[in-house]
């Protein structure tokens, strides 16, 4: 893990500096990114999301154990299920559904992964069957802070940090919020505060790595919802990789 982890820090500072075009993808993140079997609607999207450059920053790797949390229709799941391989696995956290009829979305996309298991998305209290390499939270990690959720978010880093292996990595993406804008941004505007996460997610034990601005946009005034029709797709994001220490 170790040795992993001293590749993988070179690997980070290359892809934050690099420029999108950045071309030396690890093979099996470039596999999985250019699969064939991807739906179309999820290629359109590649283009703001940067997928390989998201993969190849967080160091995933054939054969890892993945936790995505909260993983919404799917659209990394597909990607993480072919970078780590048959000998890796993807554990996608999901929220039960409302309607026992009416399943998630992750549901049948796990159903075409032999890879991919669904767990109930116990947040604060997780248990997954054994340690992860990668614990994967994209545009969601604001969510803990939704006032409906009523979450112990220093509880909920402190049970993400015992649910990963030491030396693993947290990558955490995110809608970016202005800067000091309170933590209620996350109810009226689905955003948080890069500084904020940072220095909850560093309280809970884990150590800051490296941050990618591949998915910044500086036209962004981080002010307006984002699911506005002006912003959305487009929006602001930070990508900070963590590690959790040996």
């Amino acid at each position: 893990m170790v040795h992993k982890f001293l590749a993988a820090a070179g690997l980070a500072a290359m892809i934050a500096a690099a420029s999108p075009a950045w071309a030396q993808m690890p093979p099996a993140v470039d596999a999985a990114v250019n699969d064939a079997a991807r739906p179309e609607a999820d290629k359109a999207r590649d283009a703001d999301r940067k997928p390989a450059e998201m993969l190849a920053f967080a160091d995933v790797e054939p054969g890892d154990v993945v936790l995505e949390m909260l993983p919404g229709g799917g659209y990394f799941t597909r990607i993480l299920a072919r970078a780590v391989g048959p000998q890796g696995k993807v554990y996608a956290a999901q929220p039960p559904a409302a309607d026992p009829a009416k399943p998630p979305p992750i549901v049948a996309v796990a159903e075409q992964y032999d890879n991919v298991t669904v767990i109930p998305a116990r947040v604060g209290a997780l248990a997954v069957a054994e340690p992860v390499d990668v614990i994967w939270t994209a545009q969601n990690y604001h969510d803990f802070h939704l006032a409906r959720l009523n979450l112990d978010v220093a509880a909920v880093n402190r049970n993400l940090f015992e649910t990963l292996k030491p030396g693993g990595t947290l990558l955490v993406i995110d809608h970016a919020a202005a800067a000091g804008a309170p933590l209620e941004a996350a109810d009226s505007l689905h955003r948080i505060d890069p500084a904020k996460a940072r220095a909850e997610i560093e309280a809970a034990g884990f150590e800051f790595v490296a941050e990618s601005d591949a998915l910044r946009n500086p036209e962004d005034t981080r002010t307006v919802g984002v699911f506005d029709p002006a912003i959305r797709g487009k929006t602001d994001q930070f990508v900070f990789k963590f590690r959790k220490p040996e």
